[in-house]
Formats: structure tokens, sequence, C-alpha cells
């Protein structure tokens, strides 16, 4: 079984963000990390694998991004991946979701897979568009939200987030599966996983690489997003303010609220 899980670089939030003149992350400015769902996604496939055996499952990580991504790629083959796939060219750069679904489509078609995992969404920019997008470029069945995953024979059985409820759903392989963080919790890297892992041999593919990718669907050029204001500073509303008059009042008018949210 061949496993492809697309993984990203992303801002540490944690260490504040910067932007270029053009409204777009300056990422060499910021300390990265593995995106939290994309992890989530590659704990599942090395879950699979600690399953079905090492010698019938493969997988493969692959990554756009700056040639620094390279950094989280080699942390994917710390923890377990087979093989690295980094997507870099200067004529990539400023890509909307629609271009890199496009590119990394184009990346994916010259691999081999049985399963497609992605992240749910990148906390970068939180639009969960990227995942569905390749799965319809690639012409694929999608199940989105996976908060719990198994392997059925050629099967994949996901139990999906859905408002407070949740979906079972079936799909046969080939199919792409987006995965939460709360999907699992994922292991750390091994001390031979790192030495290995900065041993492993990681396959670049750049613009002229990918031959289905059409100069239109790529980069800053080829994004229809436009961004009109940038900013890492958001403006919070006042909120709902309340006086109860008792601390029972207040007790009650918050577990409602609770309730109302689904938290108890």
């Amino acid at each position: 079984m061949k496993i492809v899980v697309c993984v990203k670089q992303v801002p540490d939030t944690k260490a504040g963000v910067k932007f270029k003149p053009d409204g777009t992350l300056d990422r060499n400015a910021m300390a990265s990390i593995m995106n939290p769902d994309d992890k989530a996604g590659l704990e599942a496939a090395l879950r699979i694998k600690d399953d079905m055996g090492a010698d019938n499952v493969e997988i493969t990580v692959v990554t756009m991004g700056l040639p620094k991504a390279e950094d989280v790629l080699r942390e994917a083959l710390a923890m377990g991946a087979d093989k690295a796939v980094l997507v870099t060219d200067r004529r990539l750069g400023g890509a909307d979701t629609w271009a890199t679904s496009q590119t990394i489509a184009a990346a994916i078609r010259k691999l081999e897979y049985d399963l497609i995992i992605t992240g749910r969404q990148a906390i970068d920019g939180d639009t969960a568009q990227v995942g569905p997008q390749i799965s319809e470029h690639l012409d694929l069945p999608l199940i989105s939200y996976a908060e719990e995953l198994k392997i059925e024979g050629d099967s994949v059985v996901v139990k999906r987030q859905y408002d407070d409820r949740h979906h079972i759903l079936k799909a046969k392989m080939p199919c792409l599966i987006t995965a939460l963080s709360e999907l699992n919790e994922p292991r750390y890297m091994t001390p031979g996983g790192i030495f290995d892992a900065f041993e492993e041999e990681i396959t670049v593919f750049d613009r002229d690489a990918l031959d289905t990718l059409e100069d239109c669907n790529m980069g800053l050029k080829g994004s229809p997003t436009q961004i009109a204001k940038a900013s890492d500073k958001v403006a919070k509303g006042a909120g709902e303010k309340v006086a109860p008059e008792t601390a029972s009042e207040a007790a009650d008018y918050i577990l409602a609220k609770l309730a109302e949210k689904f938290v108890i």
C-alpha cells in the first residue's frame, strides 16, 4: 500500500508573523513548524504502517515551499516516513489555495498512491480548501474532517466530524482524506530516526518537472485570490456583556452558554 501525506511548513505563530509589501507572508523571516493537522495526518499513515507492517506500506511525504521546507520533510522522515518530495521554485511563489492545489496535484501525479492524506487546514491560512481542491484535480473521492480512520480491505473507513455529531463514511481507494489534529497524538522523532533522516535523499521537483501544471495556474500570477490588506493584529469585538444579580444566576447563564455550544 502506498500512502502520500501532504505536509506544510507553517509559521510558528507563537513567535509572531511578518508580511511582505504585497501582503503575502514573509516565510524566510519567521520560525516554522509542521502544520498540526498535517502532523496528525502523518501519524495516521504511520499507524497504518504499524498495523499492516513496514514491508506492506510505503509513506511518501510531499511539501511545497521554500528550500528550507526540507526541514519539515526531514522531521517526517525521522518520525517514520519512507520518502520525501520537496516542490520548490521561485516561479511557484505567492500561490493562493487554487495555485497551490494545482501545483501539489501535479506533483502527486508523478507518484504512485492508494491513499492521500492532507491536514484539514493550515494555521497560516485556515481556508480548509487545498485538500478538497487536490481531490478535485485528481478526480478522487474525498472524506474531510477525519477524527478516526481505519483500513478495511481496499477501502478506508472514516469517522467524520460534523457539527456536534459525526458521520461514518467508507470510500474505496484511491481516495483523499483530510485529517483533524484531534485524530491522534503524533509520535516523537527517535534519535536513530533523526540521524537516518539527515542521510536520506529528498526528491526535488521544480516547476519544469511538473509537466501537467499550466503556467496560468501557478504562483502569484495564477492565483485568483487578491489580498487587499494583511495584518497580524486582529480586532476583537466587545462581546456580549451581562450583569446577573446573583452568583447563582451567573452560574446558570454560563452553563446555558456552554450547553448551547455543545461544550457540555
